[in-house]
């Protein structure tokens, strides 16, 4: 009943006489009142009479105003200075059940049962729908998660109860307004009180070469590649449980490389024991390449040789099947999820790194189980002249079957090196360690490669957290403005105040995980993040953490320009250049944010899961249908072209690339292509080459896969639903934000409505 005290903190107070002596006033003793939401405000003695009068007026016998204002003045002159709004509650009831009036005691008491069970009953509602299976926006709100299993279904009673547990004691009241009022989205919000960092780049070589410990036992060194997979397997599921967001290896093949020799020489020296003979001149034999043939010809160490490079191959292709294997059945979290894993690799020209590259791909080609294509791990192929583009460089070869593999498989995805912005100026061909000057990726997009605080590096860092800025509702806000130069003016005051809180928000959340113990983080904070070594377990994660980034994202850019200017930047070169205009001055302000706050902050082309429908329900909501805006159930995703809008890859590519400079926190660049992919692999490479041409940092290509789950047959055609030749049901892998999943009943309804709406680019 007193929820609202809309006094402010300082209020003139309101008085009462002094039944002693009537020309005296008495100011109450209550001051000031903490709501139920944490916030906290002024004293207002009419919000007690108003809820003691409603309950009279239930009653038999009415109102009574001299004992409403004796039990007011009761309240206020014996109060504490600052009270909840139960413990006032409960004075009101002792005062009602101490006079003559206990039928209005019953009245209250039961109307406040009422409140008391309404303000649950959205609690209840969301339990009742989790427990009952039903398919909506909260459960599924991430397409990798089963939340209609046990274990996913306690993972959501927990992060729909974490999440205004955040709201009343975590966040700002300036903060708290902005999310309520649609202007930005706190991105797992449920894990802030954990304050867990997002994710990171495994720097796969420390535990391979010096094991680690995980909680419970420990892991020793590698020494063949058997092991050395698992324990990349056990590295990414044991810090997915240690942070909010994906894991990703930046180098498979360069650190796997060194356990492929080491398995040829066990290889090796089982010939020496077979032989008997001294091979020990064979443990460090140069050969261009491990390549499968057959023995028949060959005689003496050449036969010798072979032979143990033909079993060397056979066990680093189990070893990734394997990886692959448990990539897609390890679950890292509760509702089924695996790890939300990647792995950036094909740099590596060693005749061992040729060999990991080699045998992952050939391992993806051929599918898992029944030939499923694998969701996981995200696979990313590193695009760089002079090593694996061109005709004349050492892994063309690798690189043309990346793309033969992408036709069948979707993954890899491609990053391009040669971007200027992916460029590092200590990179060099013939150093052994060049990954280091690398950049790679998140699959779903997210970059970390800059650093004002540390290496300029991927390896070792990640992001801390994110958050997204709601900018088509700036662009509503202010569309009906008929001035073009004030209306565009308007928008830029608005985005300029919301990334202010944005930033703000960012620092007081870092503030908040700095402050964490670096035994919270086991693996993370001893071995994975670049410098963590040097802290003590009981000490603050606070010297190292800064090494992450703080990324600043952004939704709908082509709904903003339809608001603003008529068009979005796939139709017209106007909305182009505001759009360009729009995230230059993001760019701007993050930089000044870096300064004045000293952290790494960054520019997000967010990937946007559950929030594309977020968004967009409220503002439609808000203000109604419009045209090209909230007509539809989602917000386009970061800076892309609409999905809905025909045009072809070129055109597309000319569109997005120079976002991809501005957004260095992470992007990505999509092309839907028709037909049986599998047997046009020239149109993955075209597609590459114009990720070349244009300047574009990452990419990836969809198109239409089915998948028989009992024969295992595949085709094409989007409109077969069940195989033809056991009748049963498809899976048709599909891309949702930059992960892969085999079937869209885990989607929320704002990503399946983008999913009707793809066309094809041509």
């Amino acid at each position: 009943m007193f929820d609202s005290f809309a006094l402010p903190l300082h209020p003139v107070l309101r008085t009462t006489r002094n039944p002693t002596n009537p020309s005296k006033h008495i100011y109450p003793m209550i001051q000031i009142v903490e709501k139920r939401d944490g916030r906290v405000v002024g004293y207002n003695e009419e919000k007690i009479k108003a809820a003691i009068r409603k309950a009279m007026l239930c009653t038999d016998l009415g109102e009574d105003e001299a004992l409403i204002q004796k039990i007011s003045d009761r309240i206020g002159m014996n109060g504490s200075e600052k009270m909840t709004v139960e413990e006032i509650q409960d004075r009101v009831e002792i005062e009602l059940m101490n006079s003559a009036r206990k039928d209005v005691a019953k009245r209250y008491i039961a109307y406040r049962d009422q409140r008391s069970i309404a303000r649950q009953a959205k609690t209840r509602d969301m339990f009742l729908e989790i427990i009952e299976a039903k398919s909506n926006d909260i459960t599924r709100e991430n397409a990798n998660m089963n939340t209609d299993s046990p274990a996913g279904m306690m993972m959501k009673f927990a992060s729909e109860t974490t999440k205004p547990f955040v709201d009343d004691y975590l966040l700002s009241p300036e903060v708290k307004n902005a999310v309520r009022n649609n202007y930005i989205h706190i991105h797992d919000k449920d894990y802030y009180p954990t304050k867990s960092l997002t994710c990171v780049q495994h720097p796969l070589d420390r535990i391979l070469k010096n094991g680690f410990v995980a909680g419970h036992g420990e892991s020793r060194p590698a020494k063949r590649i058997e092991t050395a997979s698992v324990i990349a397997c056990i590295s990414l599921e044991t810090a997915q449980n240690e942070m909010h967001g994906g894991q990703a290896i930046p180098a498979l093949d360069f650190y796997l490389a060194p356990y492929v020799r080491a398995s040829f020489i066990e290889e090796v020296k089982n010939l020496e024991q077979l032989t008997g003979q001294d091979l020990s001149h064979l443990y460090d034999a140069k050969f261009k390449d491990y390549l499968r043939r057959p023995l028949e010809g060959l005689e003496g160490d050449e036969r010798l040789l072979q032979h143990a490079i033909n079993k060397t191959v056979g066990r680093v292709h189990q070893s990734m099947e394997a990886f692959i294997h448990n990539m897609n059945t390890i679950h890292s979290r509760g509702g089924n999820q695996v790890v939300f894993s990647s792995v950036n690799y094909g740099t590596d020209t060693s005749a061992e790194g040729r060999c990991v590259i080699r045998e992952m791909l050939n391992s993806t080609y051929e599918g898992v189980g029944n030939g499923a294509t694998a969701i996981f791990p995200i696979q990313i192929w590193k695009k760089k002249r002079g090593v694996s583009y061109l005709p004349e460089d050492p892994n063309y070869d690798l690189y043309k079957l990346a793309c033969k593999v992408t036709a069948r498989r979707f993954f890899p995805n491609f990053l391009n090196l040669d971007a200027t912005f992916n460029r590092h100026e200590n990179w060099r061909e013939d150093d052994p360690q060049r990954y280091l000057y690398e950049v790679a990726t998140m699959g779903c997009r997210t970059r970390v490669f800059e650093n004002r605080y540390g290496e300029k590096t991927s390896v070792g860092r990640g992001n801390i957290s994110f958050t997204t800025i709601n900018i088509v509702r700036l662009a509503i806000e202010v569309m009906n403005i008929a001035d073009r130069e004030e209306r565009i003016n308007r928008f830029f005051a608005k985005l300029d105040k919301v990334l202010d809180i944005t930033a703000r928000q960012l620092d007081e959340r870092f503030q908040f995980q700095k402050s964490a113990l670096a035994k919270q983080f086991p693996l993370v904070m001893s071995v994975l993040w670049n410098h963590a070594s040097e802290l003590d377990p009981n000490e603050t994660i606070e010297k190292v953490i800064n090494q992450g980034t703080l990324g600043i994202g952004f939704i709908g850019l082509a709904e903003t320009l339809i608001a603003l200017v008529g068009k979005h930047h796939g139709e017209s070169e106007e909305a182009q250049e505001l759009g360009l205009r729009i995230v230059e001055h993001m760019r701007d302000r993050v930089q000044e944010y870096c300064e004045h706050y000293r952290h790494n902050y960054s520019v997000l082309a967010t990937p946007a899961e559950g929030l594309s429908g977020k968004f967009t329900k409220v503002d439609r909501k808000a203000f109604g249908e419009i045209p090209g805006v909230t007509d539809k159930n989602y917000y386009t995703n970061s800076n892309h072209v609409p999905v809905y809008y025909h045009c072809s890859p070129r055109h597309k590519a000319k569109v997005e690339a120079p976002y991809h400079d501005l957004t260095r926190g992470g992007h990505i660049f999509y092309v839907e292509i028709d037909g049986d992919a599998t047997h046009n692999e020239e149109a993955i490479m075209q597609i590459v080459d114009m990720m070349d041409k244009y300047n574009i940092g990452y990419g990836s290509v969809n198109h239409n896969r089915n998948h028989c789950p009992k024969c295992g047959y595949e085709n094409a055609d989007k409109e077969q639903t069940c195989c033809p030749k056991c009748g049963v049901k498809f899976e048709t892998i599909q891309r949702i934000t930059g992960y892969l999943v085999g079937t869209t009943d885990r989607w929320n309804s704002g990503k399946l409505a983008e999913l009707h709406d793809r066309v094809v680019h041509e």
